[in-house]
């Protein structure tokens, strides 16, 4: 990475440091609508659920849409994520497509389910899932239409907006640019953008990361803006998915924080 990493001039005396933040990911890519199996990775579409198994609810009952789902069986390997099963996003049609302000933890309107054993057997699937009402432009993506996913191992630095940016150089660092300050700051943005779709490594943002440094999270699931679907979170934004290692480890997706900001 120490070659293919493009570097702003003024970057440059602090290259090797800047790689010591050095992570591995898995970068995500989209293919063109089509009908996936239901135990594929995909965003909108039919989602895998066994017979059995219930639709996940606001309290007062109202179904949430389908977002995506990753069958890490498709993806490589990435310590400590799982190496199968089928972890699945659903969000709510609100203002803030299921986002709460107040506690991003906040499972009542929005759900992330995982199953560890999967069965690709259509006839012990749900194959009737509830009719999508109208979600009058109230979600980032469009629920009818299944765009399958693909993935790749990739390495990335950290870029400016997560927080272990700060950790790492310091929340001043880019004052000592002087009167450059914005100008490098705005050119290493362009530099090193973790953008995209993606599982783990580091996350991009439009305004600010909503993690703490005492309460660590890692990125479970990046879901970008992506014209190719004509998904868009609010203005040319994108939604994050985090968790805590511990409960990432236990295969315990019962309080991750879910995030979206936009420009």
């Amino acid at each position: 990475m120490s070659k293919t990493l493009l570097l702003p001039a003024r970057m440059e005396p602090f290259r090797e440091k800047l790689l010591e933040t050095t992570q591995s990911f898995i970068r995500v890519k989209a293919g063109t609508a089509g009908t996936p199996a239901p135990w594929e990775s995909k965003v909108g579409g039919r989602p895998y659920l066994p017979k059995g198994a219930a639709w996940p609810c606001t309290p007062d009952g109202k179904e949430l849409f389908f977002l995506a789902q990753i069958n890490f069986a498709e993806a490589p390997a990435l310590a400590p994520f799982p190496e199968k099963g089928i972890l699945q996003f659903f969000i709510n049609d609100d203002d803030l497509y299921g986002m709460d302000f107040d506690d991003g933890e906040n499972p009542d309107t929005f759900r992330v389910l995982f199953h560890p054993e999967v069965v690709q057997n259509k006839a012990e699937l749900q194959t009737s899932p509830p009719a999508l009402r109208d979600y009058d432009e109230l979600l980032p993506h469009h629920p009818e239409e299944s765009y399958p996913l693909r993935f790749e191992l990739a390495e990335e630095v950290a870029g400016m907006t997560d927080y272990r940016f700060h950790q790492h150089f310091g929340g001043d660092f880019f004052q000592q640019f002087g009167e450059q300050e914005w100008q490098v700051m705005d050119e290493f943005g362009k530099a090193v953008r973790p953008q995209g779709h993606k599982i783990g490594g580091y996350a991009y943002f439009t305004q600010d990361d909503p993690r703490r440094a005492d309460d660590p999270m890692l990125l479970l699931f990046q879901l970008d803006s992506d014209e190719g679907m004509d998904l868009m979170w609010g203005d040319m934004g994108v939604g994050h998915f985090f968790i805590r290692e511990k409960d990432l480890v236990a295969r315990d997706f019962s309080k991750v924080l879910y995030d979206w900001d936009c420009l």
